[in-house]
């Protein structure tokens, strides 16, 4: 199905787009007339005073015509910019409400198409809203559901209760470190994660670099005074790589990171069961790191074989055995919903599986058709439930966390994401991850070392946001980590140069 679009700006296509690709109606829009086009929106605006009111009408090559109508506050003194952004949020405000109806959906997250919904809930916070105008706000304006209001609320709190300092946060950073290898690859992964015995370079070469860019962003810790926060081993799984070596990088952490005794929470992500060993969880208890996942995504060995998982439910159990009885205080695991061939009966035995290991945290995915994914490319071979079964697994999930204690505190969506529904972490009363709400909620610079690692420059000052990737695949990574180490300090300097100047001042 092909919509024009009229009355919109160009740079509108792509959000109009997104909310397009939320319904089950395979819609193309374009902005430039096309003769094969079945549907056609026009946008008009008006000016009433203080308000822009906009009507919008959708008319369909079979004669159905629909319209719809809204305003938005605009002081008169608002600048042209501010006017067009104004403007744009109410177009995609019409657009979800002319495509509810035309499809008879209703999408529980409104015009909300990006990752981070309580991004918004915080902003909106931070301009001094109180809890009801929030809510009110996102419903009316954004057309959020009131349950899905409610959960942003919910975790909004949670996080500041976790965080007392969360708006302060910017200046200092947590650390990312990304270990590039797993066993195997997951069909529905995207992320830099190379076969641990493959041909994509060697796991010593990397761990040089990875060393290297560990010591010098050390000393640019300890140059500048910026303090850290969180320190975040993920990957690929970390515990891919073999225990002395394990032993070797954490000690190398505890060498170079300044103030490293006063960082609030080590995480080392151990998600495939099949690289936990006692000797591994030996090494993570002597550098007094308890804080690990141990992810399942799902409790049936036939859905484990069909994704790609060489482990089986039993092995999962041992390994949280094992952690638990050497003194891992603090595990999460991971669920997936949607999973190919898995249901409500399969969701449900999950959740009776998780209720008997009884870990500190457990956050649900929503299966998520990622571009680059071998589940994507093979989408025929993963045939997976509808709609309406996934929102029930949601539902489900959702009412079987509660009843066990376990609190939602952060939230992300995805493109593609089966449902156009969400994922959620939800944790014991006091076992919140704080890197998982740091980098969500985007309050902090994240410095990503490793094979892959993303950082992410929160600016102090301006609150911008930027981005500096390291290579992803670890032969670039090991022939250029120096060049690449070398830029990332340049670029935290210039990012904390008025922290850098203001400790230079004697005092």
């Amino acid at each position: 199905m092909i919509i024009h679009i009229k009355g919109a700006g160009d740079k509108e296509l792509r959000p109009l787009q997104h909310i397009a690709d939320m319904y089950d109606i395979d819609a193309e829009i374009n902005m430039a007339t096309k003769t094969n086009s079945e549907a056609v929106v026009t946008f008009e605006e008006t000016r009433k005073g203080e308000y822009i009111a906009l009507t919008a009408t959708f008319i369909h090559t079979n004669g159905a015509c629909l319209k719809e109508t809204f305003q938005k506050h605009a002081p008169l003194l608002l600048s042209e910019k501010d006017i067009y952004k104004k403007a744009k949020q109410v177009r995609a405000h019409l657009f979800v409400k002319l495509l509810n109806k035309w499809t008879s959906t209703i999408q529980p997250w409104g015009t909300l198409t990006g990752i981070r919904p309580t991004k918004l809930w915080h902003s909106l916070y931070q301009d001094g809203l109180e809890l009801a105008e929030i809510k009110e706000h996102l419903q009316n304006d954004y057309l959020v559901s009131e349950n899905k209001a409610a959960l942003l609320e919910s975790i909004g709190r949670r996080q500041q209760k976790v965080l007392p300092d969360l708006y302060e946060l910017h200046n200092g950073v947590s650390i990312y470190i990304g270990i590039p290898f797993c066993p195997t690859k997951c069909a529905y992964c995207t992320f830099p994660a190379y076969a641990i015995n493959g041909k994509n370079g060697s796991v010593e070469a990397f761990l040089t670099g990875l060393h290297f860019e560990m010591e010098q962003i050390g000393a640019w810790l300890e140059r500048t005074g910026v303090p850290v926060t969180t320190i975040y081993f993920g990957g690929g799984t970390p515990t891919s790589i073999s225990a002395a070596e394990m032993d070797e990088l954490y000690a190398k952490m505890y060498e170079v990171i300044p103030g490293i005794h006063d960082v609030r929470e080590i995480t080392v992500e151990a998600g495939r069961p099949d690289t936990i060993t006692p000797a591994k969880l030996n090494v993570l208890s002597k550098w007094n790191i308890d804080r690990i996942s141990i992810n399942p995504q799902s409790f049936d060995n036939q859905t484990l074989k069909a994704i790609g998982r060489h482990h089986s439910v039993e092995e999962t159990k041992e390994k949280y055995e094992l952690s638990r009885k050497m003194g891992m205080k603090n595990i999460n695991m991971d669920l997936i919903i949607g999973l190919p061939g898995e249901g409500t009966k399969e969701m449900e035995k999950s959740l009776e599986e998780t209720e008997k290991l009884s870990p500190e945290s457990v956050t649900v995915h929503t299966l998520s058709f990622k571009r680059a994914s071998t589940m994507t490319k093979q989408k025929e071979k993963y045939k997976v439930a509808e709609k309406d079964e996934i929102e029930k697994m949601m539902e489900m999930t959702a009412a079987w966390m509660n009843s066990h204690h376990y609190h939602p505190y952060y939230l992300y969506r995805q493109k593609n994401i089966l449902g156009n529904l969400e994922n959620v972490g939800y944790s014991l009363e006091g076992q919140e991850s704080l890197y998982n709400i740091i980098i969500m909620e985007e309050v902090q610079t994240i410095i990503g070392l490793g094979c892959g690692a993303a950082s992410k420059w929160v600016d102090p000052v301006t609150k911008k946001i930027g981005r500096f990737a390291n290579p992803k695949d670890p032969v670039s990574y090991n022939n250029r980590f120096e060049e690449y180490t070398d830029k990332k300090i340049a670029s935290l300097d210039q990012l904390f140069k008025n922290h850098i100047d203001h400790k230079a001042v004697p005092e």
